[in-house]
């Protein structure tokens, strides 16, 4: 009863979607089914979640379903649990900084400022910076994509542990594991010789850095990843579906 007396998403209407279609090019490939589970999931979104617009940014309705879209890119195979757990999308118009502090062992506190494009607090907001979701739709093959890195982060933690492993089956989260940490521990050796590597080295920062950089890549360069990560690679593939840049797979 409680289900049918809750609120169902305003639908977005098939002029808007289209719209939405021509501004993100990841969208572009989709398959009919696929475009259209995306499309439910950016409705679900835009009804579950308060995008908030910060720093004098205004946020027309249009640019706000872009957000939702590319928040949901990464849930077209996960489904819409994928956004439990927080209520709001701060944004940001460029690049904002966030305080941190830290104590050592030693008892010192430490405090410094970041400069940060996007955030993902475990049990609190997604922050995005707009300016940063503009460049990536600009080129959107150039390994990067900030929302998707973000959503990674919150697909991460809903098992209640950030550490790059999402909720999986037993038997695929230990396979998973197994193989990240394995790609994880040579990329990170690699650093020390290779200047300019073709994965972008904020993904040896931390485990789950490393899961929400290769799966920027996963969308946005998903021919370098295979190439530099095979198994990393199939396993976001399970996780994501194929990437909307991969080639459509000829109809026989």
């Amino acid at each position: 009863m409680l289900r049918l007396l809750r609120r169902r998403p305003t639908p977005i209407d098939p002029t808007a979607w289209q719209h939405t279609r021509d501004a993100v090019p990841w969208l572009r490939a989709l398959e009919p089914a696929r475009d259209a589970r995306l499309k439910a999931l950016a409705e679900r979104f835009l009804h579950q979640k308060t995008i908030t617009p910060v720093g004098g940014l205004l946020l027309d309705a249009a640019q706000q379903r872009i957000l939702a879209v590319l928040c949901c890119l990464p849930l077209l195979e996960f489904g819409e649990q994928g956004l439990h757990g927080w209520s709001q999308l701060l944004v940001y118009p460029a690049a904002f900084r966030a305080h941190r502090s830290h104590v050592d062992a030693a008892g010192v506190l430490h405090e410094w400022e970041d400069e940060l494009i996007g955030e993902a607090w475990e049990h609190g907001p997604l922050v995005l910076s707009w300016a940063d979701v503009e460049a990536d739709l600009a080129e959107p093959d150039a390994g990067f994509c900030v929302a998707v890195h973000e959503m990674a982060h919150k697909l991460d933690a809903l098992d209640g542990l950030m550490d790059g492993t999402p909720p999986l089956p037993r038997a695929w989260q230990r396979q998973w594991a197994a193989d990240f940490q394995q790609a994880f521990d040579a990329f990170a050796t690699r650093l020390d010789v290779d200047a300019t590597p073709r994965i972008d080295p904020y993904a040896a920062e931390a485990p789950e850095e490393f899961f929400a950089v290769c799966s920027e890549y996963h969308f946005s360069a998903p021919a370098v990843l295979a190439a530099e990560m095979p198994a990393v690679a199939a396993h976001l593939r399970r996780l994501y579906g194929r990437s909307p840049l991969e080639p459509a797979l000829p109809v026989i």
